[in-house]
């Protein structure tokens, strides 16, 4: 069995209680006790995201506390990687990731591999909504906000990104959101390429380009089509099915250059008879599982 670590972050960065601050919890209740990422339990760390006041130099919502959760998870995915662990992160929304990838990289040289509906490269002020989970892209790389890239205390060469499943770039750049095409070196496989040239091969392919050192695997579940898994809060068309999404993970997560997993946007609350859960819980089953 490999050395997982559970550990939930239960945040969501809308800034009220509720919705993906549930999902730690909810995913325990759906795994089993022999599930690889159960071996070790860390628990929740007591973080929140709490404030619905955009910060005028910054533009995130309840940015102090954005900063202390980039803090925390910095702090304990490095005190599990350097006990040898492999933290498994449950979210929580997509804020978590530049501190999780922050840790990571106090102990290896790590890249991310990103799967996600969205590209989340917003630096602060042009988001639309102000929420966190739109801009941990552009603070992995270190476009901004420049107070919480210091936080995270480490920047991610764009050569060691890869962007998997992204769907949005129409509305992105209408919205002032910077160009992929325009950051060299930045890997960008939009959900119709992947279907294209098959998930499998997409997800080897990555695996084996991010396997020159280790790398850090985030799940957004909105990367899945909106009917496929509707217990999340951005729901759009055109994502990939949960056997697409096992197909494309199952190289990345049985790599020995794997350094963490981390999952976001799973919200409970639109998940009244826990189906999504089961689904989520068991498309990482098996994949660890066929490995």
């Amino acid at each position: 069995m490999r050395p997982f670590t559970l550990l939930g972050v239960p945040i969501d960065s809308v800034g009220r209680s509720g919705g993906t601050e549930h999902a730690p919890a909810a995913f325990r209740a759906h795994s089993r006790e022999d599930d690889p990422w159960r071996a070790t339990d860390a628990g929740d760390l007591d973080v929140r995201i709490r404030g619905d006041v955009r910060d005028p130099a910054s533009g995130v919502i309840a940015i102090d506390d954005v900063l202390g959760v980039t803090r925390g998870v910095g702090g304990a995915v490095e005190a599990l990687r350097r006990d040898g662990r492999i933290p498994f992160v449950i979210g929580g929304c997509c804020s978590l990731v530049p501190g999780a990838l922050a840790g990571a990289q106090r102990v290896d040289a790590v890249g991310l591999v990103y799967l996600d509906g969205h590209l989340d490269l917003y630096d602060g002020t042009p988001s639309p909504t102000g929420e966190a989970a739109d801009m941990p892209i552009s603070v992995v790389l270190g476009r901004g906000p420049q107070e919480w890239v210091d936080a995270a205390g480490s920047t991610t060469d764009p050569e060691h990104v890869w962007l998997v499943g992204p769907r949005d770039l129409e509305e992105a750049l209408w919205y002032g959101h910077p160009d992929p095409a325009d950051i060299p070196g930045l890997s960008f496989t939009d959900a119709d390429t992947i279907r294209a040239i098959g998930a499998g091969a997409v997800g080897l392919a990555t695996a084996e380009a991010a396997g020159s050192h280790r790398y850090w695997v985030h799940l957004d579940v909105d990367v899945l089509d909106q009917a496929a898994f509707p217990a999340t809060d951005y729901l759009m068309p055109g994502g990939l099915e949960l056997t697409q999404l096992g197909d494309l993970l199952r190289p990345l997560l049985t790599s020995s250059s794997l350094a963490g997993v981390s999952i976001g946007c799973y919200n409970p609350d639109k998940d009244p008879n826990g189906k999504n859960g089961e689904a989520l819980a068991g498309l990482f089953r098996g994949a660890l599982a066929e490995g």
